[in-house]
């Protein structure tokens, strides 16, 4: 027994050298965690190539509930950052801020954007919208409106729906939300564009005010697009901080001497493009804000560095141009998409009380898709919304501010 004992206790030793680094992790990650199990109880996953008007195939990633005693709204999400996981695992939004809608057991759908992933076609950044020379859509032509068009289609008749559908999407994904609401399909009756990207040169991301915003655009666009797709250049710049390395780096030129990108990519369009010309102007999302048919729920966050311009501006655009659209704005004390983060209270010395970004879910986004995709619930009667907490919470956290901050 001893020297079994001693055998075993060696056998195992030699096990965790011989053993690949990492191979129990990566076991461990790619199987299905508690959360994963118990949803795939409820839901079965369809994977979909979507025909488009032109020919082009979209992949779509169908999330339907099991139980088929009654029909389901379906809520979509079009993203150029990938479906992912692909095959039989779950999208990441299952665990955050889908719950409700999960519980309720809406159809989920998500897609990759044409020319992102695995969808075919040709990717072009904030595409702008077909229009003939008066102005007028083209009815020939494909953008982003008709992809959504000939997706929703296909999934009222593809899909145990009720006939109803709801699409949202953050930052750049809050675009395409956009975009979806002026396809105007018949079934579309509630869209959610949250800090949605809105005017590239005049307030969102790439530039502030017509400033070159140089590090975000340069973490971000080499990333999404051409020979550094998936890759990036920051790492061969930013050895040491940030401010000291960009400092120390020089100017767009210096950056584009590392990026080195010969094909059509916005980051050569933004080398070619430096005013605000025609390029810019019809990039614009808020050129698509007329007569707009479904109900818009515009969603933005005060500490929001990135896309908090969209958010006011396109909610301003769509109240001009679309007078008759039930219209609707809220806005917290929120970071970049702060609000799907169901336990969110604060960020640094700032403390916001019991979670506002879980009031907005329950209190705000669920009742407006609720409302207008189910029949149920209540009109939301204000137009106007800010994040709150009760009385409780507003003492919890003045206290809890003052102790940060050692007063």
């Amino acid at each position: 027994m001893k020297r079994l004992g001693k055998f075993l206790f060696i056998t195992s030793l030699l096990l965790c050298f011989l053993i690949p680094r990492g191979w129990t992790q990566t076991q461990a990650k790619n199987q299905p965690d508690s959360i994963e199990l118990k949803l795939k109880e409820i839901y079965t996953k369809r994977e979909v190539m979507i025909p488009m008007r032109d020919g082009i195939k979209l992949y779509t990633a169908v999330y339907e509930p099991k139980d088929n005693s009654r029909q389901h709204p379906i809520l979509m999400h079009r993203s150029p950052y990938s479906c992912s996981p692909y095959g039989e695992g779950f999208d990441r939004h299952f665990r955050t801020n889908l719950k409700n809608y999960i519980e309720h057991r809406y159809i989920i759908v998500f897609q990759d954007v044409r020319g992102r992933h695995k969808s075919e076609g040709i990717f072009i950044q904030v595409r702008p919208l077909n229009k003939n020379k008066k102005g007028k859509k083209d009815k020939k032509n494909i953008d982003e409106a008709t992809d959504t068009y000939d997706t929703i289609e296909w999934l009222i008749h593809n899909t145990y729906n009720n006939g109803n559908v709801g699409t949202w999407g953050i930052s750049y994904d809050g675009f395409y939300a956009t975009m979806t609401a002026s396809s105007n399909h018949p079934a579309l009756k509630a869209v959610s564009p949250q800090a949605p990207v809105t005017d590239w040169f005049r307030g969102d991301d790439r530039h502030h005010n017509g400033a070159f915003t140089l590090l975000q655009t340069t973490n971000f666009l080499p990333r999404l697009e051409g020979r550094h797709m998936g890759k990036g250049v920051m790492n061969q710049i930013v050895k040491n901080d940030v401010y000291t390395d960009f400092l120390a780096l020089g100017t767009f030129k210096n950056v584009d001497d590392l990026v080195r990108d010969t094909t059509q990519t916005l980051w050569n369009d933004i080398k070619n493009h430096p005013d605000f010309d025609d390029f810019w102007k019809e990039r614009d999302a808020r050129t698509s804000c007329y007569n707009l048919k479904p109900a818009i729920l515009v969603v933005g966050g005060l500490y929001d560095s990135e896309d908090c311009y969209g958010a006011w501006n396109l909610y301003k655009a769509i109240k001009e141009q679309s007078p008759d659209t039930d219209l609707y704005l809220t806005f917290g004390p929120w970071w970049h998409g702060a609000w799907t983060v169901r336990g969110f209270q604060g960020f640094g010395n700032l403390y916001f009380g019991k979670s506002t970004s879980a009031y907005y879910m329950d209190k705000i986004e669920y009742p407006f898709f609720r409302y207008f995709l189910e029949g149920k619930g209540e009109k939301p009667k204000h137009k106007v919304n800010a994040a709150r907490k009760s009385k409780v919470d507003d003492n919890t956290a003045r206290m809890q501010s003052i102790k940060q901050l050692g007063v």
